[in-house]
């Protein structure tokens, strides 16, 4: 179990009593007991911290399909998404393949461009928190979600990134960019080339995701894990639901509510339950009741 919580207290507090506790932490991490106790105090706090009825999300799995441009599968949706909106910040810290912040918001913005919208990479502002709190529109990109992660972190834009989504500002999310608005990003597939502060990640919605979910294949004569396996693994240490999100799928949230876009059917796992499949087009707001 990963250290998750005291760094959420800390930007949700800013104490320096909380950045010892984070040292202490950091330093004492064979305390196996401390550290689940931890966890569930972020789940507690942070799942349960702040009125969620104004969520304005489209929680992706991914930003490219098979034999389409970047987004765009995800067109007509979009246009709606950010209808009201102008400018679009875009966070590119997550760089896919070590893409540079430059070339990654030019391809973003290339895309919107087609939509008369302008995208600006938070990574050009001198303030970024503030820029934060005064966009009115926001895109999280794909990539690796520990580098994403560890970038809000590093940059004190945990705070008020989870304002604002929680505010009702549009927050597009694919792939890490979804990661990071669930509980914790323990459920990714990406490979920890960096070690974030804390595991634990927005908690805007009380579960987890799995972007990319594939099926196993019956047929394959590979022996490793499979998807299915790993999450179910988590779930021995985790009572947090998992959403096995398909290439082309996803989430629309508005408020509390929120339905499954795409062609493909969602899996859902949860702790001492059997895997189940979900339509494209169902309700599926019942994945937003916080954990008791």
């Amino acid at each position: 179990m990963p250290v998750a919580g005291i760094s959420e207290l800390i930007y949700m507090n800013g104490s320096s009593q909380g950045r010892l506790w984070q040292l202490f932490i950091l330093t004492n991490r064979r305390y196996k007991w401390f550290e689940k106790w931890i966890f569930e105090m972020h789940y507690n706090i942070t799942v349960n911290a702040g009125n969620m009825s104004k969520r304005n999300l489209l929680i992706a799995s991914t930003s490219t399909v098979f034999e389409k441009p970047y987004l765009a599968y995800l067109t007509e949706e979009l246009e709606q998404f950010y209808n009201d909106v102008d400018n679009i910040i875009f966070f590119p810290f997550a760089r896919p393949g070590g893409i540079s912040y430059d070339d990654y918001t030019a391809l973003v913005s290339s895309f919107f461009s087609s939509l008369d919208k302008k995208v600006t990479g938070i990574h050009e502002s001198d303030n970024m928190p503030e820029t934060v709190n005064e966009c009115d529109g926001i895109f999280a990109g794909g990539g690796n979600t520990f580098v994403l992660l560890n970038a809000l972190y590093r940059y004190n834009l945990m705070d008020p990134l989870r304002k604002r989504v929680l505010a009702g500002i549009p927050y597009l999310g694919t792939s890490a960019g979804s990661n990071i608005l669930g509980v914790s990003i323990q459920t990714t597939n990406d490979m920890p080339v960096v070690y974030p502060p804390s595991f634990a990640a927005l908690a805007v919605v009380p579960f987890n995701m799995n972007p990319h979910y594939t099926d196993p294949d019956p047929d394959s004569k590979h022996m490793g894990e499979t998807r299915e396996t790993r999450i179910k693994e988590f779930l021995v240490f985790n009572d947090v639901p998992v959403a096995g999100l398909r290439e082309g799928s996803y989430f629309i949230v508005s408020g509390n509510n929120m339905r499954l876009g795409g062609n493909h059917s969602v899996r859902i796992f949860e702790r001492s339950k059997e895997p189940y499949e979900i339509n494209p087009g169902s309700d599926v707001s019942f994945l937003l009741n916080e954990k008791e």
